[in-house]
């Protein structure tokens, strides 16, 4: 196995950031009344995605600190999957698109499910 040097380096948080791209793309194109509120929690979720990654990668040799930061990461993608959900169910978004964001971050929660039930796998 390769060793890992910095969070850039991680499928998972290339994932995540392609995704936040993604939203962020899409959400240009939502109602101006859901600046502030749709709008800016979805970008914001999904952007906290990646930093949450960054942040427990740089934790892991702490086992329970690396751990509790990937929950943090498992809690914003599922929140960014609720945003999701809003906005098909607004109708901002087409089922398609919806279909494809959200399996995204189906992926991306198993990959830290998946680190969170190994983390001496991730330590140096």
């Amino acid at each position: 196995m390769k060793l890992i040097k910095t969070h850039k380096e991680l499928d998972v948080y290339n994932n995540a950031f392609q995704a936040a791209l993604e939203i962020y793309a899409l959400t240009k194109t939502y109602p101006k009344e859901e600046k502030y509120s749709l709008t800016d929690q979805i970008r914001r979720s999904s952007r906290s995605v990646c930093a949450n990654i960054a942040e427990a990668f740089r934790k892991r040799r702490y086992e329970k600190a690396f751990v509790a930061k990937l929950s943090d990461v498992e809690t914003e993608a599922a929140e960014t999957q609720v945003w999701l959900d809003f906005s098909i169910a607004h109708k901002y978004i087409d089922e398609e698109k919806h279909e494809i964001l959200f399996n995204k971050y189906d992926h991306i929660l198993a990959q830290i499910i998946t680190m969170i039930n190994q983390p001496k796998k991730w330590s140096n």
